[in-house]
């Protein structure tokens, strides 16, 4: 009887004490983030939001944030480069710590993150948001050099400076070429947007242009949208060519604009856009969470990583089932890795993991499309929700296409304000 009060009044003493325990857990964390886009920056402000008492540090080299998404519509002239762009000062007032330098290393033993500066963060969690980097040479004759003469434009900055800055200088009638990688990639119909928003910009600018598009797969996201819409509005200036047509280049010859196929067709250009075959950010690889494909596997209920523990892979560096890599995934996810160690930290239970995905696509000024989806964690994967992905109807009116295009502006400025601009 003496040992079970004992026991009894331990329990109650524990209980007691337990919230000041967490209290004083939460106000001594540090969670650090690498990547101030979609992911990172959305995993940031949600912390500081759903846990104030628990320090966050944003890890971004960049002063001013470009964004992926909306940059095909500067090259057609729809948008102004600053419109794309985004600072840092709103997750300053919201509380973040951010500092402007490349994350080096990762010891996940000690759990540090080293900076290109020297400086050594100590992270209770880590969040990485690394984004993507490229293949150099996964295409023969493919490399950072090449980059300059035949753009990827696949990262929002320089290489769409230089792609825009070649679109005007080239020559009347002249072909434009672009060389589209397998499956996975960032932003799986961004290619054929920008097909889209290139002819766009000849169309006013170059009208008797030519657009070939050489395809290393057979089937792409929204693809008899794209071509119905591709036909409406530009005619045959575009042409697609999938691996069935032979159109998988092989070899790149950026010094004279030249590439060849597998079966060895070659194609000149006057202006060259490769988008090469991609991989995680560098910091994953050096925090040891890629497998063998490049990509970082996570657990579906919380994107932690499944090789190493405390360290949560958000956005396109993450391989995330039927999750496409775009710019709405990586906020969803953002905001949920927030809210799980939010109740990790506070003694709270955990979410449920439910994620969704909405993808416009601007075809021309007045002429949008879409794909939605809704996923949820199986077994500890990420699964479709069934009868849950929406796509635009075919052959839908004017206004319909015009009612998507001003959906899709208006996503891109609330998800903006959400992340950055508030």
């Amino acid at each position: 009887m003496q040992r079970s009060r004992r026991q009894l009044l331990g329990t109650a003493l524990a209980a007691l004490a337990a919230p000041s325990f967490v209290r004083a857990q939460a106000e001594s964390a540090h969670i650090v983030v690498v990547g101030g886009g979609f992911g990172g920056g959305t995993a940031a402000r949600y912390l500081r939001q759903l846990a104030p008492q628990v320090q966050v540090t944003l890890v971004e080299p960049a002063q001013r944030f470009y964004t992926g998404p909306f940059s095909n519509l500067y090259l057609a002239g729809l948008r102004s480069w600053e419109s794309i762009g985004h600072g840092f000062d709103g997750l300053r007032k919201a509380g973040v710590k951010v500092i402007h330098e490349r994350a080096e290393d990762v010891d996940a033993v000690q759990r540090t993150l080293k900076l290109s500066n020297g400086q050594v963060l100590r992270w209770d969690r880590l969040v990485l948001s690394p984004g993507i980097d490229l293949r150099w040479n996964a295409i023969e004759g493919y490399d950072e050099a090449a980059a300059e003469r035949a753009p990827h434009a696949w990262k929002a900055g320089p290489q769409t400076l230089l792609l825009r800055k070649q679109m005007e200088a080239m020559r009347d009638g002249g072909t434009f070429v672009m060389v589209i990688p397998d499956n996975p990639f960032r932003c799986p119909p961004g290619p054929y947007e920008r097909a889209a928003m290139v002819a766009h910009h000849f169309k006013h600018h170059n009208p008797r242009a030519r657009i070939l598009l050489l395809d290393a797969k057979q089937n792409f996201s929204k693809k008899a949208l794209f071509m119905q819409g591709w036909k409406a509005l530009y005619g045959n200036m575009i042409e697609w060519q999938g691996i069935a047509q032979d159109g998988q280049v092989v070899r790149v010859d950026a010094a004279n604009l030249e590439v060849e196929t597998v079966f060895g067709a070659r194609h000149k250009a006057d202006v060259l856009n490769v988008i090469p075959p991609q991989k995680a950010g560098f910091i994953a690889d050096r925090a040891g969470v890629t497998d063998l494909s490049g990509w970082v596997p996570v657990k579906g209920e919380n994107f932690e990583s499944r090789q190493v523990p405390h360290i949560h892979v958000v956005g396109d560096a993450s391989f995330a089932g039927p999750m496409p890599k775009s710019g709405f995934a990586a906020n969803n996810q953002g905001k949920l890795v927030a809210a799980t160690i939010a109740a990790d930290l506070l003694g709270q239970e955990r979410p449920t993991a439910m994620y969704a995905n909405t993808c416009y696509s601007l075809v021309g000024r007045d002429y949008g499309i879409s794909v939605a989806g809704i996923y949820h964690s199986q077994d500890g994967r990420l699964v479709d929700i069934p009868h849950s992905v929406g796509i635009s109807p075919m052959d839908a009116d004017d206004a319909f296409r015009a009612a998507e295009a001003r959906y899709g502006a208006s996503w891109y400025a609330a998800i903006s304000r959400d992340i950055w601009d508030r």
